[in-house]
């Protein structure tokens, strides 16, 4: 361990240990919600409803070009916030890289509605933890992995 890392773990360890949040019946997390940045987020919903099911939540302003949009599918949301000329790096690891992972139930069910097409990344499979997973990039980049019981 170089002296940097040691330093870096000192401060991790010392942070983990004196660090608190409050905790009480008043605090209640719901979710959290992935965001992606999108040149044109009235195009990346359309993917999305197009290609994976998902329903237009809200957006700002009314009218298209949308500074915000928020797309759901079930209990799952994707925020999409514009950013002109935006492109995503392509960042990838030998284990795979992803910006959201969805945990669902009847994942071959929909699997069996993108097969075959161009934006499936990894094909469904079981993994060594049981899990049925595959993976999908959408126009702008991000890799969603859905993944949970057959």
């Amino acid at each position: 361990m170089t002296a940097h890392q040691g330093e870096l773990l000192f401060l991790v360890e010392d942070f983990m240990t004196t660090a608190s949040a409050p905790v009480g019946k008043d605090i209640n997390l719901r979710s959290a919600v992935p965001t992606f940045l999108a040149s044109d987020v009235a195009r990346t919903v359309e993917w999305y409803e197009e290609n994976l099911g998902f329903q237009l939540g809200g957006h700002f302003p009314n009218e298209a070009p949308y500074a915000y949009a928020s797309i759901v599918r079930g209990s799952v949301e994707i925020m999409l916030l514009s950013l002109a000329d935006f492109r995503k790096p392509d960042v990838r690891r030998p284990n795979g890289s992803w910006e959201a992972y969805i945990r669902m139930d009847g994942v071959h069910v929909l699997y069996e509605t993108v097969t075959g097409k161009p934006f499936v990344q990894m094909a469904l499979k079981q993994q060594p933890y049981n899990d049925w997973e595959f993976e999908v990039r959408d126009p702008n980049g991000y890799v969603l992995v859905f993944g949970g019981s057959y």
